[in-house]
């Protein structure tokens, strides 16, 4: 039996009431290889029953499903789940693991973030960018890359005024390189990381020479842990199901 749930109204901008924040969710997925034993039969009524859940969450959630199916052993494919309260990840959650699929499937890696104005971009304004926005809006790059953030504390201890201009350096690198979307969400006290960064590409290579880039910035010496690193293939969750088995 799964959980009803009801569509959350979109909150609205006005003078009285800020603007409310998002939850911001990466879950991986990896199948159990004893699916692929299974009859055709109930592979079928496994995967309708899964794409129905996905399908029913897309109100409240906002939800995308990425393969990662042979690009990283240790797991499948990804949802990225974004929604205003943490009740319907976990409503969500919670029918996939009643499904009939769900007893195969493993959760090896889920990261929880929010999203948070930027404190560092306010030299850098231009339309839509990445750090003044409190809502995720994907755009339809076919490729997404995943990786927690850690930075020093010796980093957060430097004066704001020598952060910004480091930081400024690193926003300038980012610049170089316009067909790649940030997505910069905050995970403190929420979660294992400092942050969670998520890139939008048209192309694997405009990301890697990227990050190629940024680890020559002296922003870069001031990082702890930026893996592991997740490499995405955007597709439907039926594209998904049909991969694994």
């Amino acid at each position: 039996m799964t959980t009803s749930i009801e569509t959350q109204p979109q909150p609205t901008k006005t003078d009285d009431k800020p603007l409310q924040r998002q939850f911001v969710n990466f879950m991986f997925f990896k199948a159990d290889r004893a699916l692929r034993k299974e009859s055709a039969e109930f592979k079928k009524e496994a995967k309708g029953e899964f794409a129905e859940i996905i399908h029913r969450y897309d109100a409240p959630i906002m939800v995308l499903p990425y393969s990662t199916l042979g690009l990283k052993s240790t797991v499948d494919f990804m949802l990225w789940r974004i929604c205003f309260e943490v009740e319907p990840l976990q409503q969500m959650a919670s029918d996939i693991n009643k499904s009939l699929l769900g007893r195969y499937l493993d959760v090896p890696q889920s990261f929880l973030a929010m999203t948070k104005h930027s404190q560092y971009v306010s030299e850098h304004v231009h339309e839509g960018q990445e750090g003044r926005r409190l809502r995720i809006v994907p755009g339809k790059r076919p490729f997404l890359f995943v990786y927690p953030f850690v930075k020093t504390r010796d980093w957060y201890l430097l004066p704001m005024s020598e952060r910004q201009r480091i930081m400024n350096d690193h926003i300038a690198v980012g610049h170089k390189y316009p067909r790649v979307k940030i997505n910069t969400t905050y995970s403190f006290g929420l979660d294992d990381q400092d942050f969670v960064v998520a890139f939008e590409a048209e192309k694997p290579e405009e990301f890697l020479d990227l990050v190629q880039e940024l680890r020559e910035t002296e922003s870069s010496k001031y990082t702890v842990r930026d893996t592991p690193m997740y490499t995405c293939r955007r597709a439907t969750i039926e594209e998904i199901l049909d991969s694994l088995a």
